[in-house]
């Protein structure tokens, strides 16, 4: 049986500010690291720390697999519990019934 949508909208927003943070830090370095390092003209050891935070590396060896993963999952479940949100608003409401006569 499908969640209903107010579950669904009730469980994107409790994970939305958990996942902000790391989506943010992801997105900004790894376009940092892309862009200083072809279009700033910067070496790949110039702008390393860029992809040490883009990927984890400052949890530590063993904590950098679950940062990924649950920063990957965080992603794919706001990605799809959003789509379905927006999808569900475009979708023809019903109707009001009147009072019966």
């Amino acid at each position: 049986m499908p969640l209903p949508i107010v579950q669904i909208r009730k469980a994107h927003a409790t994970l939305a500010p958990f996942v902000l943070a790391p989506l943010l830090i992801t997105v900004l370095t790894g376009m940092g690291y892309r862009l200083l390092k072809d279009w700033g003209g910067l070496g790949r050891d110039q702008v390393h720390w860029l992809m040490a935070l883009h990927e984890g590396e400052w949890l530590g060896q063993a904590a950098e697999p679950f940062y990924v993963v649950l920063n990957g999952l965080g992603l794919l479940w706001m990605l799809g519990s959003g789509a379905l949100l927006l999808i569900q608003r475009w979708l023809p409401r019903p109707a009001p019934k009147g009072p019966a006569p």
